[in-house]
């Protein structure tokens, strides 16, 4: 089967719209993947000389734990966390992420500032519920879409 000089014309087209289409899909998704949108690190009292970090991305969250001469790094997809929660003491907090996908299947930072730990659960809380509903956040600006985030996951008490 030979195709015509139309056919051949319509393909390439073809194949150039799909090229244009994939270049921009490949753009968007390395404007997410190196966005960081919020760090934290923990403060033990009276001094932390090996922080551990937080940075929360678009599509992943990274804690970094730090040790003398080495560190732990462990990254968590937004889709595969399932809940995310926080303990309070009187002068600090604790960051505890819920996995589907890890075996221990939770993670922890401790010795975050409380008011750090309440907005990074609302970062991580906004960006599950645009994950869930397939929300492209690539077309946003840092703080456009942080506001967005704490707007979404802000919560009304009912009495």
């Amino acid at each position: 089967m030979y195709l015509t000089k139309n056919q051949i014309i319509e393909e390439k087209k073809m194949l150039n719209e799909k090229k244009i289409s994939d270049d921009i899909a490949i753009a968007n998704l390395v404007r997410k993947s190196n966005r960081i949108l919020v760090s934290i690190s923990s403060h033990a009292f009276p001094f932390d000389f090996f922080p551990n970090t937080m940075n929360i991305e678009e599509g992943r969250v990274t804690i970094i734990y730090r040790h003398f001469l080495s560190s732990e790094v462990h990254s968590i997809d937004i889709k595969n966390i399932s809940n995310v929660f926080i303990n309070t003491t009187i002068f600090r907090s604790q960051l505890v992420i819920i996995s589907k996908t890890f075996e221990e299947n939770e993670i922890k930072l401790r010795n975050l500032r409380t008011h750090e730990a309440i907005f990074v659960r609302r970062i991580i809380e906004g960006l599950r519920i645009f994950d869930a509903e397939q929300i492209d956040t690539s077309n946003y600006l840092d703080e456009e879409l942080i506001n967005k985030l704490k707007e979404l996951s802000m919560t009304k008490i009912v009495t």
